[in-house]
């Protein structure tokens, strides 16, 4: 009996031992770090996503996926409840995408903010918060998948239709024609050949005119130089034009004393000649006026005592 007491004391003792370390193990391993829950809605198609999966922001591990289920109120869409630490700053423009690792094909959620609306999101287990889904890599390949297949076969239709038997004359004709013309390009070398050689001699000469021409420039130069010495040497206070100036003022003062003091004289000259030419007209006709003095002068037509001559 006391075999069979002291065997189940040591059961019990183990069990208890056991249940302890795993109370103790349960309780080291318990997370302390508090956590915000978080909601996605989604239509778009989450596949390798998974419940305990990595919620990430900007490649830091920040929280887990709680739960994936269906809205009850909008069919087709997708519910993604997780849990986020509390000192992760997601803003009313975070938004999440599906992320994958490697080649494994296990999917997370990778959080990221374009920094639009920096203002502070607020969630409780009251009132979830719901951040935005915006799709993949993968699935913007995937929705553009059969608008790339259907751009692709477009694309081989035309080649198809580029390489049928008529087109392919004429594809062989084209090369013809640039065969051709690439022969005819050949000979130009040949043909300008002549004109080639006689670019040095040409240069020689252009060289020539290009010294004569800086040789006139020079001389040019040297003329306008001595242009502009003789300029300033006329113009100058005891140049030929300042000279020729003071020459012209003392002529006009000349003239303007001509016309002052000679002048009166010539007129007074012309009266005293007149006067001596009427004296000597009547010497001539009456001579004896020189010794009784001239007689009067016979009256005019009009005047008393005039008479017409033959009526007497």
């Amino acid at each position: 009996m006391e075999n069979k007491a002291h065997a189940l004391l040591a059961g019990l003792f183990t069990i208890a031992l056991l249940a302890a370390t795993l109370a103790i193990a349960m309780w080291l391993r318990r997370d302390t770090t508090e956590q915000v829950p978080y909601e996605i809605a989604t239509k778009l198609s989450v596949p390798g996503l998974s419940p305990q999966a990595a919620v990430r922001f900007r490649g830091l591990d920040v929280g887990k996926v709680d739960s994936i289920d269906f809205d009850p109120d909008v069919p087709g869409q997708v519910l993604v409840r997780m849990r986020v630490q509390a000192d992760t700053p997601i803003t009313q423009s975070t938004y999440g995408m599906l992320g994958y690792q490697g080649v494994t094909g296990i999917a997370y959620i990778q959080l990221d903010d374009d920094g639009s609306k920096p203002v502070r999101l607020q969630s409780s287990e009251k009132q979830v918060a719901r951040i935005e889904m915006r799709p993949s890599l993968f699935d913007t390949l995937q929705n553009k998948g059969m608008q790339i297949l259907t751009q692709a076969e477009e694309l081989t239709r035309r080649i198809n239709g580029m390489l049928a038997p008529e087109n392919q004359k004429m594809i062989f004709s084209a090369f013809q024609s640039v065969g051709k013309a690439a022969n005819q390009i050949e000979t130009i070398p040949r043909q300008l050949e002549p004109t080639l050689s006689k670019l040095p001699a040409l240069a020689e000469q252009t060289g020539q005119t290009l010294a004569s021409i800086n040789a006139l420039s020079r001389e040019v130069g040297a003329l306008s130089k001595n242009l502009n010495t003789l300029t300033t040497s006329l113009q100058g206070p005891d140049g030929t034009v300042s000279r020729l100036t003071t020459t012209i003022d003392q002529v006009g003062a000349v003239a303007n004393r001509i016309e002052t003091d000679v002048l009166p004289l010539a007129h007074d000259a012309r009266s005293t000649l007149r006067t001596l030419n009427r004296t000597i007209d009547s010497f001539h006709e009456q001579p004896q006026s020189i010794l009784f003095g001239s007689s009067g002068r016979a009256p005019g037509p009009g005047e008393s005592g005039f008479a017409v001559p033959g009526n007497n």
